[in-house]
């Protein structure tokens, strides 16, 4: 017999369902099958206990098993950990898993790489690869929310798009993840318990409201300043903020959701007062919740933070303008485990 060549979380229930019945097992095996494929979270056939070894060996010699392993695990003095995970092709991503209270948050990757080569992030500077499958990046979940339960005895009860790549330029994979991870087949958790950040891909924007996402939309905005945004996120020299403001009263209009706008504080870049102004011009136009993040060291770049004191100022003109605004404090900074940190050595190595 030939090698496998088709990845066995590629079929639907239906498909497994052909496939038993065409070598003549029951139909049933079907749905056990499934089942720990997305509700148990198996990453190989072997962890299939409950069902015989002849069906097992079955499968393997008829589908691929590509689950991601764990590659390395670091832990932050504060408990976040971040993990390196390897993928079938030798390709490495992070994610991170962020406990904060009663929150356990999973930061996760959407591709190997970026391409956008935004100034401020540590990804932006490496090469993209490509795209991430959504079992990919359903695995990410999966061990990461295992890691919750060993480390911390909680469950997972948020999932962040956050980590390396644009989910948006990984549209479809990126909604399959979310199916799996929301659907009752697979971990159930609430969609109002998941966040997809975006550089504010507009055309895409659009396409969350057309499909009626019920997930929540994150836009890493970091300035409101056509002029200055250019300089640090070159994808906005074509797509501008007047296509990312439409873009989000579009969604806004669709889904009724309120958004979340992302907003790196670099000192004396896009800290000062006219800064402020334009934030919060940009902000008449739908409602929307601000993020004020603290800026994280990245090797060969040239910012810094702008420091409590200017945020804090910042955030003072905000509240003034009666906007919701947050200060976000950096989670990880000493293991390269934040905001905008995740590429390290390791990855470059491997990219």
């Amino acid at each position: 017999m030939s090698q496998p060549t088709v990845n066995i979380r590629s079929l639907t229930l239906a498909g497994l369902e052909d496939f038993f019945r065409e070598q003549g097992e029951q139909r049933y095996r079907a749905q056990q099958v499934y089942d720990w494929l997305w509700k148990k979270a198996a990453r190989s056939f072997g962890e299939m206990t409950d069902i015989s070894l002849k069906t097992r060996e079955l499968l393997s010699q008829h589908f691929t098993f590509p689950a991601i392993t764990v590659n390395t695990t670091q832990k932050s003095e504060d408990g976040t950990i971040k993990m390196s995970f390897r993928l079938h092709d030798g390709h490495i991503i992070e994610g991170v898993l962020i406990p904060s209270g009663d929150r356990m948050t999973a930061c996760i990757s959407s591709q190997v790489g970026c391409n956008l080569a935004c100034k401020f992030c540590a990804t932006g500077m490496i090469r993209y690869v490509r795209n991430l499958e959504f079992d990919e990046i359903f695995d990410q979940v999966a061990i990461i929310g295992e890691t919750a339960r060993i480390e911390y005895n909680f469950p997972l009860s948020h999932i962040v798009y956050m980590g390396m790549g644009e989910p948006l330029l990984n549209y479809h994979q990126v909604l399959k993840s979310i199916e799996k991870i929301t659907g009752p087949e697979g971990m159930g958790m609430s969609t109002q318990r998941i966040t997809v950040s975006t550089v504010g891909i507009a055309p895409m924007i659009r396409q969350l409201g057309n499909d009626m996402v019920r997930f929540n939309l994150a836009v890493s905005l970091h300035s409101a300043i056509n002029e200055k945004r250019n300089r640090i996120i070159p994808y906005n020299l074509r797509n501008s903020l007047g296509d990312l403001t439409e873009a989000i009263k579009y969604f806004h209009q669709q889904t009724g959701t309120r958004i979340t706008l992302e907003y790196i504080m670099l000192k004396n870049f896009n800290d000062n007062a006219s800064d402020a102004k334009a934030l919060a011009e940009f902000c008449k136009s739908f409602p929307v919740k601000i993020n004020l993040i603290q800026y994280n060291p990245v090797e060969n770049s040239p910012f810094e933070d702008s420091g409590p004191e200017r945020t804090q100022a910042f955030k003072d003109y905000l509240d003034r303008k009666n906007l919701v605004v947050n200060i976000r404090r950096s989670r990880g900074k000493d293991i390269d485990a934040a905001c905008g940190q995740l590429a390290n050595k390791l990855l470059n190595k491997n990219l």
